[in-house]
């Protein structure tokens, strides 16, 4: 599959780049992509959540009442979860929410995105190109060229390129990667996907 190289101001080269079929043009697993999506919200999660039972939280334990002949319910101390103050019954505890997947569902998965992403002609490819100091208007100015500043972006670098970082950070919908931690969620999540020219050797590497 043949696509156009894209200046960075919006208008097109008189050269292709060849986007390799068993990456970007097969039958899109969506199992798969749920898979890889799902595991990578797992893995963010911090599982930190704790509330108190009654062995934990600070009050006496004498019985505050009798047992019988009150005309009320039996109650033990003070600390019990029926009353105002008192530990929470079955609260919830940290946790790991990690969860392994096979390398080539994971694989599966993201070539599944991209191939979505090439269908939808969400996909542009660009030159290689770099600031010479950090300003957001360059970068904004950039995704105005394309006509895509008010949507989800995301940009995907063959290599660190620091004052491109810098430009886009500001920028709510807008994300930067590297082509080697290419994921599933950032594909998805983008409206719109600029892979630099580098990049797509360097996607190819990692997904053949």
């Amino acid at each position: 599959m043949d696509i156009e190289i894209y200046k960075i101001n919006g208008k097109k080269t008189s050269r292709k780049v060849s986007l390799d079929d068993s990456i970007y043009a097969i039958e899109p697993n969506d199992n798969a992509i749920y898979l890889d999506v799902k595991q990578h919200m797992a893995n963010k999660r911090q599982g930190t959540h704790k509330t108190k039972e009654r062995g934990e939280v600070r009050g006496s334990t004498r019985k505050i009442k009798k047992q019988k002949g009150t005309g009320t319910a039996r109650a033990g101390d003070i600390k019990s979860p029926i009353f105002r103050g008192g530990g929470r019954t079955f609260g919830p505890r940290p946790k790991d929410y990690n969860f392994k997947l096979n390398k080539k569902i994971k694989t599966l998965a993201r070539k599944s995105a991209l191939s979505h992403k090439i269908k939808d002609d969400s996909i542009t490819v660009i030159e290689e190109f770099s600031f010479e100091m950090p300003k957001t208007k360059n970068y904004l100015n950039l995704l105005n060229d394309f006509g895509i500043s008010d949507k989800k972006t995301l940009l995907i670098l063959s290599q660190r390129n620091k004052n491109v970082y810098l430009s886009s950070r500001n920028l709510g919908k807008a994300k930067i990667i590297m082509a080697s931690s290419l994921n599933t969620y950032d594909i998805l999540n983008a409206n719109n996907i600029l892979i630099t020219e580098n990049s797509v050797q360097e996607i190819e590497k990692t997904f053949s």
